[in-house]
């Protein structure tokens, strides 16, 4: 009897039955016209518009890339299939229907949120500097209130049954 406890049978390691190992295969949908290459680390992708109805945008592109935005060039991704613009200005550069791919450092995504954040609290402030202006001591308007909360349940049903 002490022989068949001591018998052991041949298993994998338990390692090797993780998720990882077992992919399950994906079910079909149409590709994304946008899809886009993995964006290097401190980096992210965003597809900008080079231009609208074949007239070049110019004043947009000027614009990202004074914000920081640069081309990414289909020879940055060589085992990534994607359309590039094959002349003009941006030739070879990654782009399909008048947009471009463009990567932006993270730091720059953060001072930029930082940024537009500070302006929607500076015009909120404004707007309601002016709404105090048009109070009246007859009728006072008090400051609006800026925030909300979600509860589930009520205060009753929970105090009823206690």
């Amino acid at each position: 009897m002490s022989e068949e406890i001591n018998d052991t049978t041949e298993r994998e390691p338990r390692s090797a039955e993780s998720r990882e190992t077992q992919t399950r295969r994906k079910p079909w949908q149409p590709p994304s016209s946008l899809d886009a290459p993995k964006a290097p680390a401190g980096y992210k992708y965003r597809w900008i518009r080079e231009s609208i109805l074949n007239q070049e945008d110019k004043s947009n592109m000027s614009k990202r890339i004074r914000e920081g935005f640069e081309p990414v060039r289909a020879s940055d991704h060589p085992d990534f299939e994607a359309p590039t613009i094959e002349d003009g200005k941006h030739a070879g550069v990654i782009g399909v229907g008048g947009l471009i791919l463009a990567k932006i450092p993270e730091e720059i995504i953060a001072e930029r949120k930082a940024y537009y954040k500070q302006v929607n609290a500076d015009t909120m402030e404004a707007v309601d500097s002016q709404l105090m202006r048009e109070s009246n001591p007859v009728m006072p308007i008090e400051k609006p209130l800026r925030s909300s909360r979600t509860t589930f349940g009520s205060r009753n049903n929970e105090e009823t049954s206690s």
